[in-house]
């Protein structure tokens, strides 16, 4: 027996029997229990609600989900007929009693535990018995043991109609934590560990003035959150809070969960969350080794997040070209190398400043900040493609960059152009293609920067880390250029890499065409026409004004005409760039396609609703744009063995289609420290065990190991 359970039965026997009370004292029951049911008769494939009513005498209790220091929470053992499952118990917040020391969450003078009960679409019409065997602990200063069989009968193949008990089931509801649109509420200890005991400070944004805010835990075998709550300095942004934590067994907890409440405008609010503590340090070398501040963790991921962006599909061409100068300028002049380097970075480095500044405006706004935001935005996909139209046409050799060159030389020359300007150029480019996904160990550090009661300086702190990762390689090598002796002499075989580069450039090029369609629906084939006019006016400019050497003035006519109709007559008039289609913005996913995993729109009434039937959730936050999403999705999502897994679970599939940026999600994503996708999360068939996050870059064993822990 653990050394929890031994003293919560010692403090049980001292308050039940050592306050002066005989042992013999009569057990007579001081509650009634009785079955109550939210429809007089249902239809098979219904879902009802069942109330377990307990009407307690006048000062007497019984006890929630965690009792605290005492008591014994009230159990529920159903006899169903075949084809009714019966849901986890919904819990209404609780009291909060303290008497001799001793705190214990309970209910006086009445309560009603819900049960979602729901009948399956083959069950068999007629009259079904509904029994529970009921069992609580009583106390008023006695406490005793109660239990009762109850028991109601429900109508099956009629169509379902509220009973007269309805709207008391209804008010019950009312009452219970929310398990949705929770606020993200932090968690970090106020001192290090020097003994079993530490105050663990929870902090969460709340709008306007608020009172009595609270923190009710779940039971753990490891730890025992104490019931004194210590209100911290808050403002009307923010509430804070600390409570006690006693470590029990093992280390300190890395999450805590619970309940948060506070009361606004005369009202109750409660949610159900997981808190993430931030350091778990260690006690009595409980943790081997250094344990990293908070914020250092953070600005380590940031960094390292920041590096692995150079390999994202989309920048790795751009790094490519960019060696590629290296090859070129390093034989002739070395010193000036190391300057292209550092204003390499300095362009990194700018355009993660104001990427910072954008969020931070938005978040002044009102608005939820999502890392990527810009590809949500039709306006910005049509520059950037045509963008990367002219990059590769420039590779190809379809017309040169010259410092005469006007502006649509000027487009072309972001990847290819040589010199200081070129290369400060070149690092906006390389942090404009790598914002479409958040790449591993990047997720949490964007997520800590962006949360919505984040400090303005941290949120600038983190994101020039980041920028400082993206640009660290590249001022590596121009800071060691005798590193690139390993790189052939240059030759012929500079051009055809060069051209070879506009292969990747004008794949990117296409990827981004693609993304337009969720916001044009079928105009977007004028912004093709346009695209292939842009590719001719730049043909005839480099063709018979660059190369050629008669009738210039006509062809620059030419060419300029060419463009000019490919703006006013299809960009502007047919496409109508600046004007979304009709229904775009209310756009919804291809949940399924054939034999693929059986996927449901989500939403957090989706999650709860899953949940409430005792079901395993599996939901993905995935983007068109977010190319890390369209891999996990090939290589560890919609794969054979998952799709049996989820099937053989029983599980629900939920895709969240984050591709226009819905606030709903983005406040989702940053509920569980993420700024952005991708995000797989695992929802367990206990509803007291908190959801599993699973890594930015999946895996199948991560996938399937997740799943596996999510059953009982």
């Amino acid at each position: 027996m653990s050394k929890f359970a031994f003293s919560r039965i010692w403090i049980a026997l001292i308050l039940c029997f050592g306050w002066g009370h005989s042992w013999a004292a009569p057990l007579e029951h001081h509650t009634r229990a009785s079955l109550l049911l939210s429809a007089e008769a249902a239809r098979p494939g219904d879902t009802i609600l069942a109330g377990v009513r307990l009407e307690m005498d006048p000062g007497w209790h019984t006890y929630w989900k965690n009792p605290g220091t005492s008591g014994m929470a009230t159990k529920i053992d159903w006899d169903l007929p075949a084809g009714v499952t019966a849901g986890e118990i919904l819990w209404p917040l609780p009291e909060k009693l303290t008497e001799a020391g001793f705190t214990t969450y309970a209910y006086t003078r009445e309560v009603v535990l819900l049960v979602p009960l729901t009948l399956s679409k083959d069950v068999a019409p007629g009259t079904l018995p509904l029994k529970a065997a009921v069992s609580w602990l009583e106390c008023q200063e006695l406490c005793l043991p109660g239990d009762a069989q109850i028991s109601a009968a429900l109508p099956v193949g009629q169509p379902g109609r509220p009973s007269a008990s309805a709207a008391l089931l209804a008010s019950w509801a009312a009452k219970t934590p929310d398990r949705a649109g929770a606020p993200r509420v932090t968690g970090s200890w106020e001192s290090s560990a020097d003994s079993d005991t530490r105050q663990l400070a929870l902090a969460w944004p709340v709008a306007g003035g608020i009172t009595n805010p609270e923190f009710y835990p779940f039971e753990n075998q490891d730890y025992e959150i104490e019931g004194d709550t210590r209100i911290l300095k808050s403002s009307e942004a923010e509430a804070r809070l600390a409570k006690a934590v006693k470590k029990l067994e093992g280390n300190w907890p890395a999450e805590v969960s619970g309940v948060v409440s506070w009361q606004a405008d005369g009202k109750q609010v409660a949610y159900e969350v997981s808190v993430p503590v931030n350091s778990p340090a260690s006690a009595s070398g409980m943790m081997s080794g250094p344990v990293f501040p908070p914020l250092w963790r953070i600005l380590i991921y940031a960094f390292i997040g920041g590096l692995i962006l150079n390999v994202m599909p989309c920048v790795l061409p751009v790094i490519a070209l960019k060696i590629l100068g290296f090859v070129e300028q390093a034989r002739k002049q070395p010193r000036e190398v190391r300057v292209l380097g550092l204003m390499y970075g300095v362009g990194v480095l700018a355009s993660f400043l104001a990427i910072a500044a954008l969020f931070l405006g938005l978040k002044a706004a009102g608005h939820t900040a999502g890392w990527g935001i810009q590809f949500s935005n039709p306006q910005f996909l049509v520059v950037l493609t045509t963008v990367m139209t002219l990059v590769a046409l420039n590779l190809f050799g379809v017309f040169e960059v010259t410092p005469g060159g006007k502006v649509m030389g000027a487009a072309g020359a972001l990847a290819a152009k040589t010199g200081r300007t070129g290369a400060f150029l070149n690092g906006i480019l390389a942090t404009v293609l790598a914002t479409p996904c958040v790449a591993p160990f990047f997720a949490g550090a964007a997520g800590f920067a962006l949360a919505p009661n984040q400090k303005s300086a941290l949120t600038v702190l983190v994101f020039l880390v980041a920028g400082a990762g993206l640009a660290f390689p590249y001022v590596l090598l121009s800071w060691q250029p005798a590193w690139l002796r390993f790189v052939p002499k240059p030759g012929k075989w500079m051009e055809r890499f060069k051209v070879a580069m506009g292969f990747p450039m004008l794949a990117t090029a296409v990827w981004l065409f693609s993304l337009t369609t969720i916001h044009y629906g079928n105009r977007t084939w004028w912004l093709a026409i346009f695209l292939v006019l842009v590719a001719a006016a730049a043909w005839t400019f480099g063709e018979f004004i660059q190369r050629g050497r008669s009738r210039r003035g006509l062809a620059l006519l030419a060419s300029v005409m060419i463009a000019g109709f490919a703006v006013v007559y299809v960009l502007e008039g047919q496409l109508a760039w600046r004007t979304e289609a009709r229904g775009a913005g209310a756009r919804t996913a291809q949940l399924q396609t054939a034999g693929g995993i059986p996927w449901q729109p989500w939403s957090p009434e989706a999650v709860a609703a899953a949940r409430a039937e005792g079901r395993p959730v599996f939901v993905d936050f995935t983007a068109d744009w977010c190319l890390t999403c369209q891999a996990n999705k090939k290589v560890a999502i919609e794969i054979p063995s998952v799709r049996e897994k989820l099937k053989q679970m029983n599980a629900v599939a939920l895709l969240a289609d984050y591709t226009l940026l819905p606030e709903r999600m983005t406040a989702e994503l940053n509920r569980f420290g993420r700024a952005g996708v991708p995000l797989v999360v695992v929802y367990p068939v206990r509803t007291e065990r908190p959801p599993e996050v699973l890594p930015a870059a999946l895996t199948p064993g991560i996938v399937l190991g997740a799943l596996e822990r999510a059953v009982p």
